[in-house]
């Protein structure tokens, strides 16, 4: 055995050891489901590990899952464990001393930080990989579990951007926050298509024509019996944004977010203000510099004043009737401040709730302490919404998308 890699090991907290580093494998862009997080906390906890080369392969074991993977894996288990990890300071649980700066025989290979530095990476980090999961508009994922929950594509260099709200960044700022949400998993709940595959199970639908056309075409009675099952497949998302004067600040980032959408999830996204404009066409570019100034050139009268009801009943008379909101998730970005009466906004979500399957309101306001929505277009927007959240920073995103997904909190 290499010297070193023989180090005792002090006792950790499974569960703060097994968050923290799948936080610094995410950071990299290496995603690990809830469950495979659940497995590690209960392999360290079941077996402690008594040496690095004992957690090196545990965690390997648990959480690596294609030889792709493995570079990465590797980096970021020599970044944290060579820099003295404790999960105390992020978790506030008790402290982890540092462990040995040894590795498992495949780290040892891979370049140590100092070699990071050397190659122009002052921090000695491993740089993020983008994650290359997406959603298409048949439901397909990326290669990794389908089941996960969305997790941010990449992690920011700087921690702060992930809880500042949009209207405090600076210019530089937004651009960094723009592209990671860009980047983000839009999922949508799967249901029944009217489709159906061939089975070999007989739990499932009797599919008389495919037998009797098999019993035709042999020239007898028919010895099998031939079974259907319903295709699976996304429902469709629709994402509506208030670009008015009063949204400013987030709907830069939100844009950003509907382009992402729309190239990488076969979404349909409209922006309103005074009048509602479909912006699809113009956000499938996959530059995504080139798509938001087609975006801003396509929609008159953006950062004006708000027609909230206008814009709901034009999209529901051009576009939802005609099947786009049809068992749609469709998802709202505005503050509610509109300029008509709150009981015409009623009325237009009353229509839309009859066709959409689920309806989500982003609300930057939301996120302030004392903020209640009592008046306005919002109250009067409430009711017929299936989910309320703020949507107000990069963290509160990833509520955006498990409400998207149908796990998101409900009118809270």
């Amino acid at each position: 055995m290499a010297e070193g890699t023989g180090t005792v090991l002090p006792r950790v907290e499974a569960a703060a050891l097994s968050a923290a580093f799948i936080t610094e494998l995410r950071r990299a862009g290496l995603s690990s489901s809830p469950d495979r997080a659940a497995r590690l906390a209960e392999a360290l906890h079941l077996v402690p590990p008594a040496r690095l080369e004992q957690l090196y392969w545990t965690c390997r074991v648990v959480l690596v899952s294609a030889r792709e993977q493995l570079p990465v894996f590797d980096a970021v288990f020599a970044a944290v464990f060579r820099t003295g990890f404790d999960p105390a300071a992020q978790l506030g649980g008790p402290a982890v001393p540092a462990a040995s700066p040894s590795l498992g025989p495949e780290a040892r290979t891979r370049p140590a930080p100092a070699d990071a530095r050397a190659a122009g990476n002052p921090s000695g980090r491993p740089q993020p990989h983008p994650a290359v999961a997406s959603a298409g508009r048949d439901g397909s994922e990326g290669p990794s579990d389908p089941e996960r929950e969305a997790v941010l594509a990449m992690a920011s260099t700087e921690e702060h951007l992930h809880g500042t709200s949009f209207a405090e960044l600076s210019p530089s700022e937004v651009l960094e926050v723009r592209r990671l949400a860009a980047r983000m998993l839009l999922a949508t709940p799967v249901r029944l298509s009217r489709r159906t595959h061939k089975s070999a199970h007989s739990s499932v639908r009797l599919d008389v024509r495919a037998t009797v056309r098999a019993a035709r075409r042999s020239g007898s009675d028919t010895t099998r019996l031939l079974y259907a099952r319903r295709r699976e497949q996304r429902r469709k998302l629709v994402l509506l944004c208030d670009v008015s004067g009063s949204m400013e600040p987030y709907a830069r980032v939100f844009v950003s977010l509907l382009q992402g959408a729309v190239a990488g999830a076969g979404a349909e996204a409209f922006v309103f203000s005074t009048r509602l404009t479909r912006l699809t066409r113009p956000l499938m570019l996959r530059d995504p510099d080139k798509a938001l100034a087609r975006a801003a050139a396509a929609a008159p009268g953006w950062a004006s004043g708000t027609r909230i009801a206008e814009s709901l009943r034009r999209f529901v008379d051009e576009h939802g009737r005609r099947g786009l909101a049809r068992g749609a998730v469709v998802v709202v970005f505005s503050d509610g401040w509109a300029e008509e009466d709150p009981e015409q906004v009623a009325a237009q979500m009353a229509r839309l709730r009859r066709l959409a399957y689920r309806i989500i309101w982003v609300n930057p306001r939301k996120a302030a302490p004392q903020y209640q929505p009592l008046v306005g277009g919002m109250a009067a927007a409430l009711p017929y919404c299936d989910a309320f959240v703020s949507g107000h920073s990069y963290t509160a995103l990833a509520e955006v998308a498990a409400a998207i997904r149908g796990r998101g909190p409900v009118n809270t």
